[in-house]
């Protein structure tokens, strides 16, 4: 199974898109790295990581080159995870990368049971548009890459969800799909 964890930083990240993707994508993204940025601060994910793993399963591994696909996976988590909202993206980046960040960012607590909802967020995904997929399985594969850091109950759950919800979003994109099929092997005994 190939990690995606070398983008820690956007300089080293932006060296590397410079290389694969035309000048006008990587203007692009750097502008979205920039708004999530400024938002983020020094936020990390669980795992220590910053946000650009999600572009880094895309780019480099499933050789996604849209920049507005690639402009919503680094702003994956900014309305989710900060102050911003979808239509601070809409009004920065316009309607199809808001309405990527808008699928792909879990419904606010309602003050309900927070485990059925997450479960009602997963599976509406399978009626997401494809862009919006895309992003939720680099989403998704940056999270479960390094499922064995979190406690062994959470592995569990984490593992459960993904093969339930998302690796049938995985199924028709040759890459992804292959990529899951690859994780799912190496962790096999927490199902």
């Amino acid at each position: 199974m190939e990690l995606f964890t070398n983008w820690h930083t956007w300089p080293r990240t932006e060296a590397e898109l410079r290389r694969l993707l035309p000048a006008a994508t990587c203007d692009t993204v750097a502008k979205a790295v920039e708004f999530a940025t400024r938002y983020h601060g020094d936020q990390r994910r669980p795992t220590g990581a910053p946000f650009l793993e999600a572009l880094e399963v895309l780019v480099r591994g499933a050789g996604v080159t849209d920049p507005d696909v690639l402009s919503a996976a680094v702003l994956h988590d900014v309305v989710e995870d900060t102050p911003c909202t979808v239509d601070d993206v809409r009004r920065e980046f316009g309607d199809r990368v808001a309405a990527m960040v808008g699928w792909v960012t879990k419904p606010p607590d309602d003050g309900g049971d927070p485990k059925a909802a997450k479960k009602a967020y997963l599976a509406g995904l399978r009626d997401a548009p494809q862009d919006a997929i895309l992003v939720k399985l680099a989403d998704r594969a940056s999270n479960v890459q390094t499922l064995r850091s979190l406690s062994p109950a959470r592995q569990r759950e984490y593992y459960a969800q993904t093969v339930t919800y998302i690796m049938p979003l995985a199924a028709t994109r040759d890459w992804f799909a292959t990529w899951y099929a690859s994780w799912q092997a190496e962790h096999q005994d927490l199902g």
